[in-house]
């Protein structure tokens, strides 16, 4: 899950047992791993989108024990120095969290557990992901945000931020259900045209399908969903575009040695396959919410041929789509 203030209500109230001060040194693979993020994003993160380095990435790791904070401008004075760059604490968080919000107040931070223990499984699928999460740091720190999500008017009255996840849009409607699965293959067939005027021609009838499926939507409904689309299906898209950006980058020695390495170029030759897939085989009905993870990446995709510079106007409308179909 990558969503985000409802975390803020998470801490664990009893603590674990390391005296103060005495906790162990960082794991050597979280070492590793971590430290090739930092040099992964500084490598690439500007040629995805424009200024991202200018973004605060602190990451608090959950490991069973003990949560290792690094990148932080002001750590909380709980946590204790344990190196150059890296404080700690006892665990207060899940270790299979994956998530990005301001735990500490802003900057937000992204809260992870090691690969292990969370989705990712393996190391350069949680480097990725941490791409991912990232961007959401990025989302969080357009001045604005934050308020103008509270103004979407959706919350009504949750102050946990549950109502992101558990928002009651019609996903088992029949009306939704149906449109919805047009709307699909009329994206996957837009994306995987290769000849230029047949790609324009889907690209339109693409566009039109995406009015006509949102014109019945509540007023409310319509906001999450394109809320939602903006948010986490920018967010995969963007985790796409980095395993594709970084096809040819060779990481450190120390971290190809690591016991579960994956060429990067392996990766990034199936990420995107893996969410064209993803979309192809979803059930809304079922899946609910996690639709909006393959469909908003697959529009990323979709815009990056339609509107090549639609980038320039994703923070400028922030929280829908709409305004980059309409042009």
């Amino acid at each position: 899950m990558h969503n985000l203030l409802v975390l803020l209500t998470l801490v664990i109230a009893s603590w674990t047992q390391n005296p103060v001060g005495q906790f162990p040194a960082l794991p050597y693979d979280d070492a590793v791993r971590v430290n090739e993020f930092y040099r992964l994003a500084a490598r690439f993160q500007d040629q995805i989108w424009p200024n991202w380095s200018a973004t605060p990435s602190p990451l608090l790791l959950v490991t069973p024990e003990i949560e290792y904070l690094t990148h932080h401008p002001a750590p909380p004075g709980d946590f204790k120095r344990i190196a150059d760059g890296w404080s700690a604490h006892p665990r207060q968080f899940p270790p299979d969290l994956l998530a990005t919000f301001p735990a500490f107040g802003p900057p937000a931070v992204i809260v992870i557990g090691e690969p292990r223990n969370t989705a990712s499984k393996t190391s350069t699928r949680w480097l990725f992901t941490l791409m991912h999460e990232h961007f959401h740091q990025l989302q969080y720190g357009q001045r604005g945000y934050y308020q103008a999500v509270q103004n979407l008017g959706l919350s009504h009255g949750d102050r946990t931020g549950m109502w992101m996840l558990n928002y009651p849009f019609p996903y088992k409607q029949p009306g939704i259900i149906k449109s919805f699965g047009e709307l699909r293959d009329l994206l996957l067939a837009a994306v995987s045209e290769e000849d230029p005027k047949t790609f324009a021609k889907a690209a339109t009838q693409y566009v039109a399908a995406r009015k006509t499926f949102f014109a019945p939507l509540s007023g409310d409904d319509r906001k999450y969903l394109n809320f939602q689309l903006w948010q986490e299906g920018i967010a995969r898209y963007t985790q796409i575009k980095a395993a594709e950006t970084a096809v040819a980058y060779q990481p450190t020695a120390e971290y190809a040695a690591l016991a579960d390495f994956e060429p990067f170029a392996a990766y990034a030759a199936n990420a995107r396959s893996e969410t064209l897939t993803e979309l192809k085989r979803i059930d809304i009905a079922k899946s609910k919410r996690e639709i909006v993870y393959s469909l908003g990446a697959t529009e990323g995709l979709l815009l990056d041929r339609l509107h090549p510079h639609w980038k320039s106007k994703y923070f400028a409308h922030p929280l829908s789509m709409d305004v980059l179909f309409e042009e």
